[in-house]
């Protein structure tokens, strides 16, 4: 794994900066109905994507996730600018504005999605480990899901592959302790989440998810195993949002003195903590990168709002294969 340096930590807390307000910026777009649909805030959990983008070897390693996927493509280096476009649904979008806020995509960056349907990128997941696999690439596969998922029947029928043909996949659940307004205890006979891979023979561990640098150890471990093509591991990092499960969430599950509670293991906060005691940086310093980054919040909205909404032709050529769409012809025949 690539050295953690004085560097690092300050990247990471510019990178982590810049993540949590993107994500604020989004609410408040939100609020004034510009960006519509669903949206799921990340507000919280950037520790994890510091940390596994360190870890990773970003010239072929894959990630794909769930529904909140917004940071995640820009820790692999996809422009956030295009993912804020996306948002607004514009063309200049990552999936030209017709995806959103669940489906944000890119290839080139090896991000595989944002994806609505709860577990359905786990069997995917190991899917595109399987093709790493079969074409030797010595690639590896990040597959996150949130706590919820692991209710379901296909996690446990990817476990059981990915461990009987030795994928390289590292599954990771992001525990935030509620699945949607469900906490742990009320939906699973088991707390610890980690215990149910090891029912399969995976190597299972929890990971402190507010620390990016335990994150990073962490995942390198499980990455290089599955690498040298020893197979899967299963990682349950555990986290906190800070916002409700998506914007419509009343947050009646609850209390006011729990989020403040959490709120005082703050990722950022405790980063910048450890950079000031430390004496890697000062705090004026800080206070400029902060500024800094709040400026490139702002150049990403005013991309998105300057950018055109993508035209009805543009909306049909990705959707029909076959240029005279003959479907429509039949509906407008009937």
């Amino acid at each position: 794994m690539k050295e953690i340096t004085t560097k690092t930590y300050i990247k990471w807390f510019e990178d982590m900066f810049f993540w949590r307000k993107f994500e604020d910026k989004c609410r408040t777009l939100y609020l004034k109905r510009k960006i519509r649909g669903f949206l799921h805030l990340y507000n919280g959990q950037e520790a994890i994507p510091a940390g596994l983008t360190h870890a990773m070897d970003l010239s072929k390693d894959k990630i794909i996730t769930a529904y909140r996927c917004h940071i995640l493509p820009i820790s692999m280096g996809v422009d956030p600018k295009k993912v804020m476009a996306e948002l607004l649904g514009k063309k200049t979008g990552t999936s030209h504005g017709l995806g959103g806020s669940m489906h944000i995509f890119s290839k080139k960056h090896r991000f595989y999605g944002g994806h609505g349907i709860v577990g359905g990128q786990i069997p995917l997941g190991a899917g595109i480990a399987f093709a790493d696999k079969y074409f030797n690439r010595k690639a590896v596969t990040i597959t996150i899901m949130g706590d919820g998922a692991i209710r379901q029947g296909s996690l446990h029928e990817t476990f059981n592959m990915a461990m009987l043909w030795k994928l390289p996949v590292v599954f990771i659940c992001e525990n935030n302790r509620y699945a949607m307004g469900t906490s742990v205890k009320r939906s699973s006979n088991i707390e610890e989440i980690y215990e149910i891979g090891k029912s399969y023979g995976m190597p299972s561990y929890h990971v402190d998810g507010m620390n990016p640098k335990k994150v990073a150890k962490s995942a390198f471990i499980a990455i290089e195993r599955a690498r040298r093509g020893e197979g899967a591991t299963f990682l349950e990092i555990k986290t906190y949002r800070y916002r409700g499960h998506s914007m419509s969430d009343s947050e009646l599950y609850r209390s006011k003195e729990e989020i403040h509670f959490y709120k005082k293991k703050d990722p950022i906060l405790k980063l910048k903590n450890t950079i000031v005691q430390n004496k890697w940086e000062t705090i004026e310093n800080l206070h400029l990168i902060e500024n800094e980054v709040k400026k490139k919040v702002e150049s990403c909205v005013e991309f998105a709002e300057n950018s055109d909404f993508p035209s009805l032709e543009e909306m049909y050529n990705v959707v029909y294969h076959e240029k005279n769409y003959p479907f429509l012809d039949k509906v407008s025949s009937s």
